[in-house]
């Protein structure tokens, strides 16, 4: 696993922390399903062939974004099953307990699954950088599923960062997306 999660990054110097500026006005954001969300909080959550890239992921977060993370398990490297945990990520999620979420397995795929299967959930399978941007601009998505085997260390931390602060495009795609979330509400 150590081939896919590269070497440990280098702590990098902490900047100094900006000085306060005057309150900005601000454009008002396309509206999110999910809207009593706590702000800036993420759902973590791995099976053990993710709990080592999950716990990377948790430092990052707390330290490099200004995010709170809910940390949903595993707590080891011991054999558990993903949809359990898969699950409680996108409870935390759907029930607004949590803006978004992350989960983590080997190949990101079965967790994905699983967290699809809870309504309010819209969990992307992303391994780069333009599905990242797209699964969050285009789909809405507020869960991302990453794969340990599948995505360097570096990479996925660098995801994550892409995925907390991308905005939902709005627009066209809102449609889109609220047809999404309407044939979860027909076929459920």
């Amino acid at each position: 696993m150590e081939r896919a999660l590269g070497p440990a990054p280098a702590s990098p110097p902490r900047p100094a922390p900006a000085a306060p500026r005057a309150a900005e006005p601000r454009a008002a954001a396309a509206p999110r399903p999910a809207t009593a969300s706590a702000p800036h909080r993420v759902a973590l959550g791995s099976d053990h062939g993710g709990f080592a890239l999950k716990e990377i992921l948790k430092r990052a977060i707390g330290e490099e974004t200004g995010w709170e993370v809910q940390d949903c398990g595993t707590h080891s490297g011991e054999a558990v099953d993903y949809p359990d945990f898969a699950a409680a990520v996108a409870r935390e999620v759907a029930a607004g307990r949590c803006t978004l979420g992350i989960v983590v397995d080997a190949a990101g795929i079965g967790s994905a699954m699983a967290a699809n299967k809870v309504p309010g959930a819209r969990c992307a399978v992303c391994h780069d950088d333009a599905t990242v941007l797209n699964s969050r601009e285009h789909n809405d998505a507020n869960i991302l599923s990453l794969g340990a085997r599948v995505v360097h260390r570096g990479t996925a931390i660098r995801m994550v960062k892409l995925f907390l602060n991308t905005p939902f495009a709005g627009g066209r795609h809102a449609r889109r997306v609220q047809k999404i979330m309407a044939l979860e509400r027909r076929e459920g």
